[in-house]
């Protein structure tokens, strides 16, 4: 009701009269409810009502005084889901049976080795361009298309070109020496672009690897095949991104490294890495969770968000690397000493869980139910 009144005397509407809502005869302010109803700002809540006590949020503020100032609505770029709600990147596995080698793959990896948040603001080393952790750029239509040139891996990667600007930040700052990856968005065409080891070479990239994704479908790389990761997954819905920690809610799984694995892989992973077909190593796109009775409470917030989606969505081996190292991108708004707090947890946490009865098709990400 406020709203209305505030809305009629900053655009000096006319108290036109009428009963627009059912709901508002009680109403001081029903004359300046009417006055916006009939200037076209609201349509009310639902079914005829006004719900002149409802709280008004900023977006729905945004749409009134747009509204009543008589402006065009700037269009809004859609911004596709990271695969579909199926996909077994977005799947709870919190219910799912303890893998019957979980003691084994949590001993090779670390008991008491400490879980690394490989993510965070600012730099390191200090003084250098190496931002923590591995960063992404959002893209639309308008960014030109580079040239690919494959250097290693070209016959298991997609040709381009990708819409990947030849100033994409790079994984360890353009000097980094480590993976080197180069990661693009395109919340237009719904679409994720990915190099490993990429350098920008005049107006093209040479790259190790590359893969493409269309966020919309569930459709697997072909098997045996690498991607800009080892495990042949993508790198970006595993990414922990701080817009997603400070709205609540991680609905994604988390990539992490190990530093030992088995020369084998389980679905959802397409590729191996190893010579070692030791069945005491984890396979590459192992789903492991934090165990349900780990107490979160005392954790910094946004540190609680993370180890809520540890516990539900769990973490997926991905690549060769240090144990229990969990990827990020960075941000210079996440607070490194709150980042620091998973460094209290350590592999005992953690066991190994087997998702296989979520399977419906060895070449599709979707996953189903479990009865």
């Amino acid at each position: 009701g406020e709203m209305a009144v505030f809305l009629a005397r900053a655009f000096e509407l006319a108290l036109v009269g009428g009963d627009a809502f059912s709901d508002d005869d009680e109403s001081p302010y029903e004359p300046q409810i009417d006055a916006v109803a009939a200037a076209g700002v609201t349509l009310g809540c639902d079914d005829g009502r006004f719900c002149p006590e409802a709280v008004v949020t900023r977006e729905q503020m945004a749409s009134f005084l747009t509204r009543a100032s008589g402006l065009t609505p700037i269009p809004v770029e859609p911004r596709c889901r990271v695969f579909p709600v199926d996909n077994i990147w977005n799947t709870p596995i919190d219910t799912l049976p303890i893998h019957q080698r979980s003691a084994d793959y949590v001993e090779s990896i670390g008991v008491d080795a400490i879980v690394h948040p490989d993510f965070g603001s600012g730099v390191w080393p200090p003084g250098s361009n190496s931002p923590i952790g591995i960063p992404f750029v959002e893209v639309g239509s308008t960014v030109a298309q580079a040239a690919i040139e494959y250097v290693a891996y070209g016959d298991e990667s997609d040709p381009g070109p990708f819409p990947s600007p030849l100033d994409a930040p790079i994984e360890g700052g353009p000097d980094g020496a480590g993976d080197r990856h180069v990661i693009a968005v395109d919340r237009q065409e719904c679409m994720l672009y990915e190099l490993f080891d990429a350098r920008p070479v005049g107006d093209a990239w040479q790259a190790a690897s590359g893969a493409r994704y269309d966020l919309g479908s569930n459709e697997l790389r072909p098997e045996g095949w690498t991607s800009a990761d080892a495990a042949g997954l993508p790198i970006f819905p595993g990414l922990v991104r701080y817009g997603e920690v400070a709205a609540g809610s991680i609905d994604h799984a988390i990539r992490f490294t190990a530093p030992r694995t088995q020369r084998s892989y389980v679905w959802p992973a397409r590729h191996f890495a190893s010579s070692d077909s030791d069945p005491a190593l984890p396979p590459m796109g192992q789903r492991f969770r934090l165990r349900s009775d780990f107490d979160v409470t005392g954790f910094h917030p946004d540190v609680q968000v993370i180890l809520k989606a540890m516990k539900r969505y769990g973490l997926i081996l991905a690549d060769n690397g240090s144990s229990w190292f969990v990827s990020g991108a960075p941000d210079p708004r996440w607070d490194n000493g709150a980042l620091r707090q998973l460094r209290q947890l350590t592999g005992a946490d953690f066991e190994a869980v087997d998702v296989s009865p979520l399977r419906v098709s060895p070449d599709s990400g979707a996953a189903g139910t479990t009865s």
